[in-house]
């Protein structure tokens, strides 16, 4: 019997943690950034932070929605419904805790830039 990739051995171990090992490394990366955004404010522990939880977190979303799949495609898919999970709660945030008005009107025009500038581009290649 050959040895794994550490791609699935990494993504066996987070998916069979039954003693939620991984699960709270998660929420030590959320701890990090924080405190790396509230002090500390170093790019490279960030980026080491998020790029922790972005592993976890996809790898849980992924495998619990289609297990079936390539661990790339697993992995992959995870992450992008991750950042439509972070999108939505951040959204449900903002309508629940009243944000102030100039930063949620300067999302909501960076939003609107960049659907039209996706329109336009695919416009554009769909164009004769």
């Amino acid at each position: 019997m050959g040895s794994l990739p550490l791609r699935s051995k990494l993504e066996n171990s987070v998916v069979s943690d039954k003693i939620f090992l991984f699960t709270f490394l998660s929420y030590a990366t959320v701890l990090v950034v924080f405190l790396n955004l509230n002090s500390l404010k170093s790019p490279i522990i960030g980026l080491v932070a998020s790029v922790i939880y972005f592993l976890i977190n996809g790898i849980f979303l992924g495998n619990a929605l289609c297990r079936k799949e390539t661990a790339f495609f697993r992995l992959m898919f995870g992450i992008l419904l991750l950042i439509v999970l972070l999108g939505f709660v951040g959204w449900l945030a903002v309508v629940s805790y009243n944000l102030d008005v100039p930063s949620l009107t300067l999302v909501l025009f960076v939003v609107a830039t960049l659907c039209s500038f996706l329109n336009r581009k695919v416009k554009n290649k769909n164009a004769p």
